[in-house]
């Protein structure tokens, strides 16, 4: 039989990845997706399976679920390998999140299982391998072999791919909803097992192949949605010089939209513009239910825009001209701005870049809401500080309350408070937001009970920086918060146990080994220090670290009593907002359970309501 030229198949995940080898060839680019795709893949995902999934369902019910497509991959077929033509990147990805499903249902020993082993790594002749495999770069298959077995792996001086595809590994930790760790997963896996579906294209030739490539990728391009809106707006403006000047000033700012670490940051700051400042209504999470603004502003703006512009008084051909010369302009550097602020620490807009690192993407719009056209550059200042700070808030409390962040599940309040908080005056503003804080149900009362998982390590992390990072810089002793949290300096810092995991040093407190291994994960045993230290004193006798403690950041620093002494700046800190502070010459159960009501402290101190009536009073 004459194989055919060329083979297009829909796919699910399944059969995509289960006992298939495929081959990247030695053409391809490197591994490149970033946070964003990984974040909008895992939102996407969440979002379609939230519209099936019902508490009351039995697993089979997954069968009726709909299905969701993920775009097309190119293959080639030569002597029985499938080389990937197009399509490393999603396939890559999509390993990745299987990788970690494993991981998380190995961990959840609650929920049922789904077995996705062979959709990973697949055996032939007695001999397993992972499926998909670089032959010109050997640390990709020892990179993700570290994954699979849920084993730190240092990927400096490793490969572009392996770098990347480390740091999309950790995003996937980061994003994963917390409302799919529960029941709920198995249902989730079967539906991105056998409900996600690839356009899969194989070819027998590879010339055919990069003929598919190249006329998918380089000719016929339909337009976007941010050309085709600016070609409706453009034909509204009368006057031909009035429509060159519009048209010159939208080319140079959507080039710099398009600069962003996004391919399509250009089209998500009109996503998040029109959200905040026009939306008006939003789809529920149910079956059946029908796309409204919230929705049809990201899947069809340019029409959207067309139905409503009347209402939003675009009438004339002078109010078009004014659109995009006066409010794109203003609400487009913004939007700059704010991802300048996202992406690099700055302490006056420390807020935004600590929302950033959580995925919150939502603080985009909800700022934008909150800002009149009118408004000068004090006024925009402190209302982008006031909807940072409470952001904030609101995600670290969620944390210690062990609630999601996952878009699906708060877009629906953010919406709601977008329109509450639209063009609201700078005092109406704080008010509104420091009755939103009060109203929150969440506290810091759980951090008492706050300890370590392989599904929270983030999390972890990123509060013992926040805590670390906020009483050095309160006593001031120079301190980087980018350093604590980073993974790319040359010593990164990681989550040290001050108990070594020996369970017979400390047996006299504890009844049985289980009940020490879960004190030893509470926030209150944890520090931030260099993996250097790790690796050096990590397993040695508490008494023997605590010498090296006072060597390091202040948080290590105050379990040592010499830290109390000719310490002015550190003492006044500690007196001055009565923060329990106290030295530790032996860290037994009950010096835990001191110390994990000093973080919950130390969390209340900087997470404190009040920073909202003291950005609107500072001068």
């Amino acid at each position: 039989m004459i194989e055919p030229v060329i083979k297009p198949e829909s796919k699910t995940i399944k059969q995509l990845l289960g006992d298939v080898k495929y081959s990247i060839d030695y053409y391809q680019r490197e591994y490149k997706w970033k946070e964003a795709h990984i974040q909008e893949l895992i939102d996407d995902l969440d979002s379609k399976f939230e519209l099936y999934y019902d508490k009351t369902h039995e697993r089979k019910n997954v069968n009726k679920y709909g299905r969701y497509f993920l775009g097309t991959i190119i293959l080639t077929k030569e002597g029985g390998i499938n080389y990937i033509i197009d399509g490393q990147q999603r396939l890559t990805s999509f390993t990745l999140l299987l990788i970690y499903l494993r991981n998380l249902q190995i961990e959840l020993r609650h929920v049922e299982k789904v077995d996705v082993n062979q959709l990973i790594y697949s055996e032939d002749f007695g001999e397993k391998s992972y499926n998909i495999k670089d032959p010109y770069d050997s640390d990709r298959e020892e990179c993700i072999d570290a994954l699979y077995r849920n084993k730190d792996y240092d990927p400096i001086g490793k490969s572009e791919s392996v770098n990347n595809m480390i740091d999309r590994y950790r995003d996937i930790e980061k994003s994963f909803p917390d409302s799919r760790k529960d029941k709920s997963l198995p249902y989730f896996i079967d539906w991105y097992l056998q409900k996600v579906h690839v356009v899969q294209i194989t070819t027998y030739s590879k010339d055919e192949a990069y003929t598919i490539f190249e006329t998918t990728n380089d000719r016929g391009l339909r337009l976007s949605q941010t050309e085709m809106l600016k070609g409706y707006v453009l034909t509204k403006i009368d006057n031909e010089k009035d429509r060159e000047e519009a048209n010159k000033f939208w080319k140079r700012r959507i080039q710099k939209l398009k600069e962003l670490d996004n391919k399509d940051s250009d089209l998500k700051f009109f996503h998040a513009w029109f959200r905040a400042k026009y939306a008006q209504t939003i789809r529920i999470g149910k079956k059946g239910s029908t796309n409204k603004d919230f929705e049809r502003i990201a899947s069809e703006s340019h029409k959207w825009v067309r139905e409503n512009d009347e209402k939003w008084g675009l009438k004339k051909s002078n109010n078009f001209k004014e659109f995009i010369l006066k409010n794109f302009d203003k609400f487009s550097q913004i939007y700059l701005d704010l991802w300048n602020y996202a992406e690099n620490f700055r302490e006056e807009y420390e807020y935004i870049y600590y929302n950033a690192l959580n995925h919150f993407t939502l603080q985009y719009p909800l700022i934008l809401a909150s800002i009149k056209l009118t408004d000068d550059k004090e006024t925009i200042k402190k209302k982008i500080q006031i909807i940072s700070a409470y952001i904030d808030i609101l995600i670290a409390r969620r944390i210690a309350k062990r609630r999601t962040l996952a878009y699906s599940s708060i877009k629906y309040t953010m919406f709601n408070l977008m329109k509450e908080i639209r063009d609201l005056s700078l005092i109406e503003l704080a008010a509104e937001i420091n009755k939103k804080i009060d109203d929150m149900e969440e506290n810091f009362d759980d951090i008492l009970n706050f300890s370590l998982r392989n599904r929270n390590k983030f999390k972890v992390r990123y509060l013992l920086a926040r805590i670390t990072y906020c009483i050095e810089k309160e006593t001031g002793l120079k301190s980087n918060f980018e350093d604590y949290i980073s993974y790319k300096i040359k010593d990164p810092f990681e989550i040290e146990h001050i108990w070594a995991n020996k369970y017979e040093r400390y047996k006299d407190d504890f009844s049985n080994e289980r009940e020490f291994e879960e004190y030893r994960d509470r926030l209150g045993g944890l520090l931030l220090l260099p993996k250097s230290f790790n690796q050096s004193y990590g397993k040695d006798p508490y008494k023997d670290k605590l010498v090296h403690y006072f060597s390091q950041n202040l948080l290590a620093k105050s379990l040592h009593e010499r830290c109390y002494e000719r310490n002015p700046s550190f003492l006044k800190f500690k007196n001055r907002n009565a923060i329990p502070f106290k030295a530790h010459p032996q860290f037994k159960k009950d010096d835990l359970d001191i110390r994990q009501k000093l973080y919950r402290k130390i969390c209340e101190y900087i997470w404190d309501p009040s920073r909202i009536d003291k950005i609107l009073a500072d001068k």
